[in-house]
């Protein structure tokens, strides 16, 4: 079987005015499926645009990335747009919710863009908040719950299509010590009984330590690439 996800001498060049930056310098690997890949480096290291390029939301200026044996460079943003919303699920630092829904709301929204009927939709958001544990919080607005449970509202919306894989970008970044175990807890879950594939970014040792694989990127390059 082939690995879900394959990159080979991946190149990403910024211009700014005159001055070219290099953000990505031949980078390649490979991820299976199931794998749970925590992604460090300091600020600068290529990090952020190797996770871009992994959702479709960037281009490489050279060099291939397949998801699932798709390669987008030559798809249409509609097309891509579709890719993101049936194979990728993300979850961000700063939770993304619409402030004015209730979870479920939050939570159905990847559906409509779906086209799953209206029934079905309601059932998959409340599996995919029963997953993270928000079972009789459905109908609480953003405001109403804790930074914790907006972000397990985050991964549930991130969960609700069953994507191929979900990305992560420094999920605990706003949470404090207690709430982040709580929430990688639920990502080591989802890992190991769903059989999710996770690539999380993370510049917190700890929280890095959660994942069975880490990747260490430093000025453009992969430096370390260690299974634990």
């Amino acid at each position: 079987m082939e690995p879900l996800i394959q990159i080979k001498d991946l190149v990403k060049v910024y211009s700014l005015g005159e001055m070219e930056v290099k953000a990505l310098r031949g980078v390649s690997l490979s991820i299976e499926r199931s794998e749970f890949v925590a992604v460090m480096g300091a600020s600068g290291s290529g990090k952020s645009t190797f996770m871009n390029i992994l959702g479709f939301l960037d281009r490489p200026t050279s060099g291939q990335y397949l998801l699932e044996g798709i390669e987008g460079e030559h798809l249409s943003r509609d097309e891509l747009a579709e890719i993101r919303n049936q194979k990728i699920g993300f979850v961000f630092q700063g939770f993304n919710l619409l402030s004015r829904t209730s979870a479920i709301e939050n939570v159905r929204l990847p559906l409509i863009y779906a086209h799953h009927p209206s029934r079905k939709r309601q059932e998959m958001a409340e599996k995919a908040l029963s997953a993270v544990g928000l079972k009789g919080r459905e109908h609480h607005h953003p405001s109403q719950l804790s930074g914790g449970e907006q972000q397990r509202v985050a991964i549930a919306r991130a969960l609700v299509n069953q994507p191929s894989i979900l990305l992560a970008d420094e999920p605990t970044g706003n949470l404090d010590s207690k709430t982040s175990e709580e929430i990688m807890t639920i990502f080591k879950k989802l890992n190991q009984e769903m059989g999710i594939t996770i690539v999380m970014i993370t510049h917190e040792p700890d929280i890095a330590a959660y994942g069975k694989r880490k990747v260490l990127f430093k000025d453009g390059r992969i430096v370390e690439d260690s299974v634990s």
